[in-house]
């Protein structure tokens, strides 16, 4: 692990924010993005960006953000999880954020907005996210969270995730939260990090997103599905006040869906029947579910143009 001369200690003590950047064979994007960063952050020297580049790619190995304080680590190949989590457990930040090489902070002031959020909530209990220009609100596409949660979480970027769904992960657990009467999940419009995605024709399809199996992780996020109950569960016990579960959350278990038409009903017995959940987003997981069920199987083929 490499490391760059530690921030220093503002006047006003600014809370410390932590980027949490896994990157692999785009060095010029990881650029883009640290140039975005020290361009529009109030309190640059209060921001430390976690870079995780893998041994075999030697090009990302001198990646530095310059005046944008930088701990670099490399080593194996990893999934998305368990390259986050490495991220995680190096950084020292009370605001952890999740980022991409393919974004860029668009809004000056971003940091202080973030901390302004942080402060909100005394006991720093939130998923935060702010506009991406792509899901926008749908999706907290680049999740915030105070450490204090992340702590809460346990494991709050599953290494059993390859490349996809942590958003998705974070997402539902606080939508359980949501149902159990706190909200306690904040969409920031006016804060901007574009996703430069090549799907909306900001980006060329190159060999990091094509190494990405587009459906591999969604029997992972259906297998995860007690894992999120019983984070949520820890969320809700610490917004009531009561001490939380300290037993280990459970793994990534239980049935994957066939590939066959049943998989249809089977979605449904996991995610429409789930009352933990609102229902306007068990609806929406259960017909996203079987869609991309049915498009990994080709099923969807006579519908679609080209």
């Amino acid at each position: 692990m490499d490391v760059n001369p530690a921030p220093s200690t503002a006047t006003a003590n600014p809370a410390l924010i932590s980027l949490l950047l896994p990157t692999r064979g785009r060095p010029e994007l990881a650029e883009r993005f640290f140039a975005s960063v020290v361009k529009t952050a109030e309190h640059l020297a209060a921001i430390e960006v976690i870079l995780y580049v893998d041994e075999d790619d030697p090009g990302s190995h001198q990646l530095d953000g310059g005046a944008l304080h930088t701990v670099r680590i490399i080593g194996p190949n990893r999934s998305m999880g368990a390259y986050n989590t490495a991220c995680y457990r190096a950084c020292r930040g009370e605001i952890v954020v999740l980022v991409n090489d393919d974004m860029v902070m668009g809004t000056p002031g971003w940091d202080q907005a973030l901390r302004n959020l942080h402060d909100r909530y005394a006991d720093r209990i939130y998923l935060a996210y702010g506009n991406d220009l792509l899901k926008k609100r749908g999706l907290a596409t680049f999740p915030i969270l105070a450490r204090s949660t992340c702590e809460l979480l346990v494991d709050p970027y599953p290494e059993t995730y390859a490349g996809a769904f942590i958003d998705v992960h974070l997402f539902d657990i606080f939508k359980r939260v949501q149902q159990a009467g706190f909200e306690r999940i904040v969409y920031l419009p006016d804060v901007i990090f574009e996703h430069l995605h090549y799907r909306t024709g900001k980006a060329s399809y190159d060999a990091t997103y094509s190494k990405r199996g587009r459906f591999q992780d969604d029997p992972a996020f259906i297998q995860l599905a007690d894992n999120r109950r019983e984070a949520a569960g820890r969320v809700v016990a610490a917004l009531q006040g009561l001490a939380p579960p300290t037993d280990a959350l459970p793994p990534a278990l239980g049935a994957v869906p066939a590939t066959n038409r049943s998989a249809v009903w089977f979605y449904f017995n996991a995610i429409a029947l789930d009352r933990q959940l609102p229902l306007r987003w068990r609806a929406r997981l259960w017909l996203w579910f079987s869609l991309r069920h049915s498009a990994a199987n080709g099923w969807l083929k006579p519908f679609v143009k080209g």
